[in-house]
């Protein structure tokens, strides 16, 4: 058993590997973003949280800005930002743009993607993915107990092959072969394994 303790004394690189792969896996999202003085900004996300569906409302965590932050001042500079999910033969393009590069340099040209605009929509959408969402940001959360930021979303448009949504709503994600990631480093495919039936008390 690892109690709290044990915890507190790990290698700090070690508990953040830990504790990172073991909330488990998820899915990998690309988010572009584009500064009020013309810079794209491509970065890997794996914190999307669901938060509503009426009206449709996603969340993002970010790391305390106790450092520059592109993809969060960009964010909160324009309101606007994609999520871009990502193909499973591009993940380690994906990867890659998670360095720290300059603000000047983009991570659409020094990984690999291709910038794509929506008419009258500011921020960048990456070409090659399978899924792209445009999203407006409507509520900024602070976390005080440990500095994280918790941004909330409304979905503007969805780009997508609309054979992937079954009759009922259901998109089927497994078939557009997205990435899910776990921790900052770990890549995997994902298969349906079944889709159960509205459970009803026995």
């Amino acid at each position: 058993m690892i109690d709290k303790q044990a915890l507190n004394e790990y290698e700090s690189r070690y508990r953040t590997t830990l504790i990172n792969s073991l909330a488990g896996v998820k899915q990998a999202i690309l988010i572009g973003t584009k500064s009020t003085d013309g810079y794209s900004n491509l970065a890997i996300f794996n914190s999307l949280i669901h938060i509503g569906a009426n009206p449709p409302l996603w969340g993002l965590i970010f790391r305390p800005a106790t450092v520059k932050r592109d993809t969060l001042n960009n964010i909160l500079e324009t309101q606007q930002y994609t999520i871009n999910y990502v193909a499973t033969r591009d993940y380690q393009k994906a990867h890659q743009t998670s360095a720290k590069y300059k603000k000047t340099i983009s991570e659409f040209d020094v990984c690999g993607f291709t910038e794509c605009y929506h008419p009258h929509f500011h921020a960048p959408f990456v070409a090659e993915a399978p899924v792209k969402i445009a999203m407006k940001m409507e509520q900024k959360i602070d976390i005080s107990i440990n500095g994280t930021i918790l941004l909330i979303g409304s979905i503007q448009h969805i780009d997508m092959d609309e054979t992937l949504i079954s009759p009922d709503g259901f998109v089927a994600l497994d078939k557009a072969q997205t990435l899910a990631c776990a921790g900052l480093d770990a890549y995997y495919e994902t298969y349906l394994m079944d889709r159960l039936v509205y459970a009803k008390p026995r």
